[in-house]
């Protein structure tokens, strides 16, 4: 089995800046994609950025220019630098990571059970 855990989340004004954070464990072969999701209240979970083996990264619009994504391979880590946070960045975020398990296995996805950011004066 795969445990994805974040940390990190927490409450912040507007303009602030927070790290999220997410540790792998388990039985974990090779690690593809890896992101960050988040999910307000009444609405769809929604890609933040992600970032694969290799390096190449993809982020939403809302948050071009404000948020870095990085992973560390040999650690199996994922990390999410949010700086100029604004009130709409409220939600709770969820890591995932697209995990090989075993050699000749195909990937499949895992996600942590999510930290809550909140953004509000």
């Amino acid at each position: 089995q795969v445990q994805l855990m974040e940390s990190g989340g927490g409450l912040v004004q507007p303009g602030g800046s927070l790290r999220l954070s997410c540790v792998t464990s388990g039985s974990i072969f090779r690690i593809n994609d890896m992101g960050w999701y988040r999910q307000a209240p009444g609405k769809q979970r929604e890609l933040v950025a992600k970032i694969t083996a290799g390096g190449r990264t993809n982020y939403a619009d809302s948050v071009k220019g404000r948020f870095t994504i990085s992973r560390h391979n040999f650690e199996k880590t994922v990390a999410l630098e949010m700086n100029s946070l604004r009130p709409e960045d409220t939600a709770a975020y969820f890591c995932h990571a697209q995990v090989v398990t075993a050699w000749g296995e195909v990937s499949r996805p895992f996600w942590g059970q999510g930290t809550q950011v909140t953004v509000s004066s």
